[in-house]
């Protein structure tokens, strides 16, 4: 069977980190969004599958293109993006037969893929979660969809759609039937509601999902995954260097003198930590990357190239790539009051549900001596905090601050 990733959306509620790469290409426990549901998707039997692509497509082709997945992957550019069903019909021209379409913002096991793609008429995944008001509520009829109520005024426990589908091939000819919605984008929930009216759309309900739509979505993710990891040394550790529970330390990367390192952790090639640090569990440091001297790194995720090299602390953050915390920056990651961490994020507060939250920081990001962060603070690429200075809120990108 094939099967269709649609990953060509900006997501704008994970800017920074999106500011120059698709949602795909966030980073999860060593890897990418993109490899999970590959892997998930391979494992349940899918031999081609096509990825549609759009903004910052550049980098999730070269990385794809570098794996070796075991299966035929092709992309297909959606030149604007247009909705979801106008995303699906982009690749009515290479997909052959029934087909497995996955959003590229959820993570699934591979089991309910397949049993999604073991049936013969449509079906889509389902999933209970304790407020419904955040997503469409999915309405139930037996094992079928009677019908989608978007953004639901009721609140508490409720069935959604979790974004991935059994389609069948005469998709493409409902999709050319619909209509532009308020916001100018063809819906699929358009042709999910009329199918359902007819009760040709199977509901199939996930033993696991999860959908990254906020930054601190990517900490939970890596959390999960990072629990079920491997120890595996590949490395160098360095002789008065303390590594205790699953480590994975791929070769090139060094752990130095009087480091101590308590997994899960991930250390990928050409990273350097220590001497005397201590990185705690579930933390995944990326290629190149720099833990230095009295530096202290908690369930965080430090991407390609960024440095903490001398007397920080980072708790429950997301450093973007090629950063550089200057000398004595810290990311607080805890309120006093102990509340839950409040993000601005497109001009709303949100409830993160996490009562330890550090700081997003996007890509290119660097920070002066002494600089503290507050717990929840968002900093958008290429901007650089002063020495000394103290920042929260979200900070747009290009700024400087004194």
């Amino acid at each position: 069977m094939d099967a269709v990733i649609l990953a060509a959306g900006k997501g704008t509620r994970l800017f920074p980190l999106t500011s120059d790469r698709p949602k795909s290409m966030l980073p999860i426990a060593g890897k990418y969004l993109i490899d999970y549901q590959v892997y998930a998707l391979i494992s349940a039997g899918v031999k081609r599958i096509t990825i549609v692509v759009g903004w910052g497509k550049d980098k999730l082709v070269k990385h794809v293109e570098k794996q070796n997945f075991g299966a035929k992957i092709r992309f297909i550019t959606q030149e604007e993006q247009l909705g979801t069903a106008h995303a699906i019909a982009c690749a009515e021209h290479v997909v052959d037969g029934d087909f497995l379409c996955v959003n590229g913002d959820i993570l699934f096991s591979s089991e309910d893929a397949k049993k999604i793609a073991g049936g013969k008429e449509y079906a889509m995944g389902v999933c209970t979660v304790p407020d419904v008001s955040k997503y469409g509520e999915v309405l139930l009829k037996d094992n079928n969809v009677a019908g989608i109520v978007e953004k639901p005024e009721r609140f508490g426990t409720g069935t959604i759609n979790a974004g991935i589908y059994r389609m069948k091939r005469d998709v493409f000819d409902l999709i050319r039937d619909i209509k532009p919605s308020q916001r100018g984008e063809y819906e699929i929930t358009d042709v999910l509601n009329r199918l359902a009216q007819t009760s040709a759309l199977n509901a199939v309900k996930l033993s696991f999902w999860m959908e990254i739509g906020y930054p601190w979505d990517i900490l939970k993710a890596n959390e999960y995954y990072m629990r079920n990891i491997e120890g595996k040394v590949e490395g160098v550790v360095e002789k008065g260097a303390t590594v205790k529970g699953p480590v994975v330390l791929e070769e090139g990367a060094v752990i130095k003198s009087g480091a101590y390192i308590e997994g899960p952790v991930i250390i990928k090639s050409g990273s350097e930590v220590g001497p005397n640090c201590y990185i705690r569990p579930c933390t995944a440091l990326y290629e190149r990357t720099k833990v230095g001297n009295a530096v202290e790194v908690k369930n965080s995720i430090v991407m390609t190239g960024s440095k903490i090299p001398h007397h920080n602390y980072v708790g429950d953050s997301i450093i973007g790539e090629d950063c550089n915390l200057g000398s004595g920056t810290k990311i607080a990651n805890l309120r006093l009051d102990n509340k839950n961490i409040v993000c601005s994020v497109k001009g709303k507060d949100v409830n993160t549900g996490r009562r330890k939250l550090g700081a997003i920081i996007g890509h290119n990001v660097k920070t002066g001596i002494n600089a503290c962060i507050y717990p929840g603070t968002i900093i958008g690429s290429n901007t650089v905090i002063g020495p000394g200075s103290h920042v929260f809120g979200t900070i747009g990108e290009n700024r400087i601050i004194q």
